[in-house]
């Protein structure tokens, strides 16, 4: 079965990658999708964001993180310290995976087969940003990289190592911001979230003394 790694450039530049990006057929999801929403931000970020997919807004727009979410991460950001400004963007699925009802188009979970045949797209972006941290935004993030047993919810702020294809690379896992929004009690799980960004604002500083 063809994956995205049947797609990648010879040359792993971020440009090189975002244009093959766009002819990807290693899953069905570019069937439904608006475009591929590839990763945006510095090509030597110190920091990688990861989340899920791209959004109604995101598929639009070919940008990630521009809706609501987005939104409320570009906040998180600023208060913790990191900024949005100079790190790297991005998700583990390119496509927008949804369900339509009536004239909307509702978010769909991806499958495991799904995240794995993108995967070489991540992994592509990791080796050409090389960031010294990766924060990574829900459990479907966190295990296209850490695997399928990682639980956010026990680990969530806790530094740990990637993969040792990503040699000397540390990351810090935390919810998607998109849940922050549907929470019963919107202020404690940001509070929560801005707690998990700052221990990864805390991991970066250490790593750079």
């Amino acid at each position: 079965m063809a994956d995205a790694g049947d797609f990648l450039p010879d040359t792993r530049s971020l440009d090189a990658l975002r244009a093959a990006a766009s002819g990807c057929r290693g899953c069905d999801l570019y069937r439904d999708a608006t475009q591929v929403v590839f990763g945006e931000g510095a090509r030597s970020a110190q920091v990688m964001l990861v989340g899920e997919q791209p959004g109604d807004k995101e598929d639009l727009a070919g940008e990630p993180f521009v809706g609501p979410a987005g939104r409320l991460l570009d906040k998180a950001l600023e208060e913790s310290g990191i900024g949005r400004t100079g790190v790297y963007v991005t998700n583990a699925v390119k496509h927008f995976k949804f369900t339509e009802r009536g004239k909307r188009r509702i978010h769909q979970k991806p499958s495991r087969t799904e995240v794995v045949s993108c995967r070489p797209w991540l992994a592509a972006e990791l080796d050409a940003v090389h960031p010294e941290l990766v924060v990574l935004l829900g459990a479907t993030a966190a295990q296209a990289l850490l695997g399928t047993g990682f639980k956010v919810t026990q680990r969530r702020g806790e530094v740990v190592d990637l993969p040792a294809e990503f040699t000397g690379t540390h990351a810090v896992a935390t919810v998607h911001p998109s849940s922050v929004l549907r929470a019963p009690d919107r202020d404690e799980a940001y509070d929560a979230f801005l707690s998990d960004l700052k221990s990864a604002r805390s991991a970066l500083s250490r790593s750079s003394a």
